[in-house]
């Protein structure tokens, strides 16, 4: 028998929607099996949605309904690295306009609590190159709520 791993997010009764809504925004991804809850639980009644196993761009996710109890935070996020200012805006817009609402620095949350980073790559390599460069994409990405490339790289230009 092989060892897998998932990432198990908790939802208040609404992860078969969630897993839709993710499947539907980015590619390579999907929902999977639904699992009904056997018996009344915490949160459940007996035959309601109990997981819901999904990936968004191919990372396995699996979506737990659950009570009130447990708040996602900005502890964990996903991590969407982008090519463009198109793909940026798509998917911020996707999240922000479905609900959700937006953060500083590239981080926006979902409508269930989800917390995401929409991250262009030109920011990702600025910030890894250091020095100067780093510094000036760093401060400008500190001014932003979602991630604005032709801004940025004005900054990393220093202009």
């Amino acid at each position: 028998m092989t060892a897998a791993a998932a990432i198990c997010l908790w939802y208040e009764g609404e992860a078969e929607a969630a897993a839709s809504f993710y499947a539907a925004t980015f590619p390579d991804s999907h929902v999977g099996k639904i699992i009904l809850a056997p018996a009344e639980g915490p949160g459940n009644k007996a035959g309601d949605v109990l997981t819901v196993e999904f990936t968004v761009l191919g990372l396995p996710c699996i979506g737990l309904n659950g009570p009130p109890v447990f708040k996602h935070n900005e502890a964990f996020s996903f991590q969407i690295t982008t090519e463009s200012q198109q793909e940026t805006d798509r998917y911020w817009n996707a999240i922000v306009g479905n609900g959700g609402r937006e953060s500083m620095c590239g981080w926006c949350k979902d409508k269930w609590g989800v917390n995401w980073q929409i991250t262009p790559k030109v920011l990702l390599s600025a910030v890894a190159a250091g020095g100067d460069v780093a510094k000036r994409a760093f401060a400008a990405m500190l001014t932003m709520k979602k991630i604005d490339i032709a801004a940025l790289e004005a900054a990393i230009r220093g202009a």
